[in-house]
């Protein structure tokens, strides 16, 4: 699949097809839509360029937050380890 994205919209964003691509990417990635490899695939980027362009946005690689935090107390306890 293609997509196209006219001329005049990457203008009015004021920035270049490539960081129009890269912002794209970020976005998909830190909602949790895309991959990180499918992220900087979008992105025209190397992996390894990508992650630091996630560090430079102060984007994290992974999110871990209370439901998971709780997830892994609750299977420590079933395994009895704590």
């Amino acid at each position: 699949m293609s997509v196209v994205i006219l001329d005049k919209l990457v203008k009015a964003s004021q920035l270049t097809p490539s960081e129009f691509r890269q912002e794209i990417a970020l976005h998909l990635f830190q909602t949790g839509r895309l991959t990180i490899g499918y992220a900087s695939q979008l992105a025209e980027m190397p992996l390894n360029a990508f992650r630091q362009l996630l560090k430079q946005r102060k984007i994290p690689l992974y999110v871990y937050d209370v439901e998971d935090f709780n997830l892994d107390l609750k299977n420590l306890r079933a395994l009895g380890r704590l």
